[in-house]
């Protein structure tokens, strides 16, 4: 996968699991909801002040934006379920993900 289909990705998974919309992110970020689009399909490469900026925005390092597989999960049903809880993790708010790691601490007896 290229960089900027990664990057657009990567920037939609951030906004959305912030419940923004591509305009919220857009004049948050200042850059025009064209552009914001585009960026999010992977038409459009970003300046580096452009990325900033939407790292800024979304409280995030800009390195955030540039992975790709970073979580690797094993083979068989193990890795399937280890995909599942990572991408309903993904789509969490803050609040959401705090009383989930209290739940599987408690699970786990930590």
């Amino acid at each position: 996968m290229e960089l900027r289909k990664i990057f657009g990705s990567n920037v939609r998974h951030h906004r959305k699991a912030l419940s923004l919309t591509q305009e919220a992110l857009a004049e948050k970020a200042d850059i025009s909801i064209e552009m914001m689009g585009r960026l999010e399909r992977g038409e459009a490469s970003p300046s580096f002040e452009t990325v900033e900026s939407i790292a800024k925005a979304l409280g995030l390092p800009a390195i955030a934006f540039f992975g790709s597989g970073a979580f690797i999960a094993p083979e068989g049903e193990r890795g399937r379920l280890l995909h599942r809880v990572n991408a309903a993790l993904a789509n969490m708010n803050e609040d959401d993900l705090a009383r989930v790691t209290r739940m599987l601490e408690a699970f786990a007896g930590k």
